[in-house]
């Protein structure tokens, strides 16, 4: 017996990943569905059908999409890697998260890119330093031990 092959229509795994990228490339750049819809001369819904993998892309449409979004084509076929598999989306519903893709996304110099990415990085440390440093000082309050300094 040979094995089934998907029936020309039927959507595909690429399909589901080309999806998932187009919302999530969407959503950092602040767009809705709706105007994603508008600028394409589609209807919402059709998006949403795009997004969920449900509806195939054209490479056409799927040009225009990148377009509008700022990508090349190659982005929605590119891997992602294995944190933003699971986690891409769910980052951006981080309050502030949106906010800070867009501010980026208007420096025009790769210098200060590189500069904010460093500076939010620092932030990042200091305040995971802050926190464990925190949690040490409740635990050893909970305990009734002295809190270490740091």
């Amino acid at each position: 017996m040979s094995n089934p092959t998907p029936k020309p229509k039927q959507t595909t795994a690429i399909d589901h990943g080309v999806g998932s990228r187009i919302a999530f490339l969407r959503a950092a750049n602040g767009l809705s569905q709706s105007a994603l819809a508008s600028a394409l001369g589609v209807s919402f819904q059709q998006v949403q059908k795009y997004e969920t993998g449900k509806n195939r892309v054209g490479a056409g449409r799927l040009q225009a999409i990148a377009e509008r979004l700022g990508v090349p084509v190659s982005s929605f076929f590119e891997p992602e890697p294995e944190a933003s598999t699971e986690n891409g989306p769910a980052l951006l519903r981080i309050a502030g998260a949106v906010e800070l893709l867009r501010a980026y996304n208007q420096i025009a110099d790769d210098q200060m890119r590189r500069d904010v990415i460093a500076l939010v990085k620092s932030a990042a440390r200091i305040g995971h330093r802050t926190a464990s440093s925190d949690a040490a000082q409740q635990h050893a309050a909970t305990n009734g031990a002295a809190a270490p300094s740091a």
